[in-house]
């Protein structure tokens, strides 16, 4: 990335020379541009929330800011960036979205999530740290920034205006108003579930913002619950790719023998999962993990894995991360384990599932979704 700092060599996490999916888009570049061609002083604390693969923190390394991330995959690849550029460890403080935030915000450096109500939280969680010389700059690519994004901006910090689109990005320019009356932080956000899906049928989930279908089941999850697998036995279970944990809940009310491990990439997803099973009193015990896919797994320790990929890495559609899931997967299960998958017909996992496992059974169907089972062999 050609930056008014220099040249970058940046990558994702974790590295693969297959993926032609860059670390850094024409919205990072526009914001690094505008922060040299307006002189902005960053100065004080320096604070950068949504740097997708640590692009803004490595630029700006020099001025020693703050990240605010929702992803341990943007986090790892912000360290290895980091460390590609000679920056030193610990230089450069690296915070998640469940981390206190600093206590006064100088500049404010905001690349647009593609949540609408991760903006939100994140903006009412920075606001106090807000005083009137803060300054405050949004990026993002054009179909990212909508009316309600701008109204976000005005409605927790102040006035919001935005700059002419180059090369598909714009910026968000706020002027801090420290006696605007701010709206309560409505996340985390709590919902009753519906009935007919077995055990979780009515009971409560919590859900913090960002995490997907934040005020309702969503289908394809609600299909899967009404497709789980019986129980031969105690046995050692991963909802991976858990978000707010109903999954592995589900499993945990059925089972009270079950050992349950909740894994996402996602801070406020695995958050909300642990949330969610303390808020139904599952006896039984559980293990909430943030990382990468199932590193840290022992292979051949898991008898059952239930998984709903996802087909989206950002804006760009992208089966890479549900083929690393099913690779994770067949290491972590015993020989005779299973991985469930819950997908929408068209994505075709079938096909992958009989590459890497030998075999792939369909459990269900209807004119949406499938339900997979892929059995370990050996």
């Amino acid at each position: 990335m050609t930056t008014p700092w220099g040249e970058l060599e940046l990558s994702r996490f974790p590295e693969d020379p297959r993926d032609r999916l860059r670390a850094w888009d024409a919205s990072d570049v526009y914001l690094l541009r505008h922060l040299a061609e307006e002189r902005i002083p960053l100065s004080g604390t320096v604070v950068v929330v949504g740097d997708r693969w640590g692009a803004l923190v490595t630029a700006l390394a020099a001025h020693r800011p703050t990240q605010i991330t929702d992803s341990y995959l943007g986090q790892e690849a912000t360290r290895a960036n980091l460390a590609r550029a000679g920056v030193e460890p610990g230089a450069v403080p690296l915070l998640t979205t469940q981390d206190p935030p600093p206590g006064r915000v100088d500049v404010l450096l905001v690349r647009v999530p593609k949540s609408l109500a991760l903006l939100e939280d994140q903006l009412l969680r920075l606001a106090p740290a807000v005083h009137e010389g803060t300054v405050v700059v949004g990026t993002g690519m054009v179909k990212e920034i909508h009316t309600s994004t701008l109204q976000l901006f005005e409605r927790i910090l102040g006035p919001t205006r935005t700059s002419l689109a180059q090369q598909k990005a714009r910026l968000i320019f706020c002027t801090p108003d420290p006696s605007l009356e701010r709206p309560a932080n409505p996340w985390p956000y709590t919902y009753a579930l519906p009935d007919g899906i077995g055990a979780a049928s009515g009971r409560t989930v919590v859900n913090h913002a960002g995490v997907f279908c934040a005020d309702r089941l969503d289908i394809g999850t609600r299909f899967l619950l009404q497709h789980l697998p019986a129980a031969d036995g105690p046995r050692r279970v991963v909802d991976l790719g858990c978000g707010n944990g109903v999954v592995g809940t589900a499993v945990a009310l059925a089972e009270p023998a079950a050992e349950v491990l909740f894994v996402d990439e996602s801070f406020q997803a695995v958050a909300s999962a642990e949330a969610t099973y303390k808020a139904n009193g599952v006896s039984g015990h559980a293990e909430f993990r943030v990382g990468d896919v199932l590193t840290g797994v022992a292979p051949g320790s898991v008898d059952l894995v239930l998984n709903n990929p996802p087909f989206h890495s950002h804006q760009a559609t992208t089966d890479a991360t549900a083929r690393r899931m099913f690779t994770g997967a067949r290491r972590a299960l015993r020989t005779g384990g299973e991985l469930w998958v819950i997908g929408n017909r068209h994505l075709g996992y079938h096909v992958t599932l009989r590459r890497l496992f030998g075999n792939s059974e369909l459990v269900a169907n209807d004119p949406k979704f499938v339900v997979l089972r892929a059995v370990k062999r050996g």
